[in-house]
């Protein structure tokens, strides 16, 4: 399942420096640069909370423009974006869609809502879900899989081998877990709430411990 569209001929905006000028001074001259219609929006090294990307999504449409994919070098952005229905991708500093049309090993797709029996979503970098994985769904992920949410389905962090990937949830009980090639089922003992829980590798075996909400955020 493919989550990225391939966007080369969509315009990028790209926002500013953050040590030469704020965002909102430089958008209107950046504005006059862009067509209207839909665009791409990179958003460098800011971090942007959900008010902001509200903000700058109204501003945008306002002139006739539409978020189409957001781009950040910042993780915290790319979580505020799936927060509010946008899709985002965390990249390194320098990258773009228009020279990166697919999601390179290391990056960080966000699905935004519940996944429900049948579904199966995947990545070739990590995949971080801002919702639910019910049971009978399975997610999967070259790197590390992240739900902040409800993850009762299947899980499988590292698919082609890499023994460093967590799986990290806000509700970890889900029916299996797989970590490069080694499987575990799920814990049955009920999570405390609100408290986050990791699962990665030690000596070989699957454990699960406790993790800080902001590790969802982790690329």
């Amino acid at each position: 399942m493919g989550l990225f569209l391939d966007i080369r001929s969509v315009k990028t905006l790209y926002l500013p420096d953050q040590r030469l000028q704020h965002w909102r001074d430089a958008l209107p001259d950046l504005l006059n640069t862009c067509p209207v219609g839909r665009l791409g929006l990179h958003c460098g090294d800011w971090s942007l909370t959900c008010s902001d990307l509200r903000d700058l999504q109204r501003i945008l449409e306002d002139s006739g423009r539409q978020i189409h994919r957001l781009e950040a070098t910042v993780a915290e952005t790319v979580v505020s974006a799936a927060a509010i229905g946008l899709d985002g991708r965390l990249c390194e500093a320098g990258s773009s869609d228009e020279d990166k049309p697919s999601p390179p090993p290391g990056s960080l797709t966000v699905h935004q809502g519940t996944l429900r029996s049948g579904d199966h979503l995947q990545s070739d970098g990590s995949l971080l879900v801002v919702g639910d994985v019910n049971p009978g769904a399975r997610i999967s992920a070259a790197g590390d899989v992240l739900v902040w949410g409800r993850l009762r389905g299947v899980a499988h962090a590292g698919r082609d081998g890499a023994t460093s990937t967590r799986i990290v949830s806000l509700h970890l009980r889900p029916l299996q877990l797989r970590i490069a090639d080694v499987v575990a089922r799920g814990p049955e003992d009920q999570p405390i709430a609100g408290m986050a829980e990791q699962a990665r590798l030690v000596d070989g075996e699957i454990v699960i411990e406790p993790a800080q909400p902001q590790a969802l955020a982790r690329s």
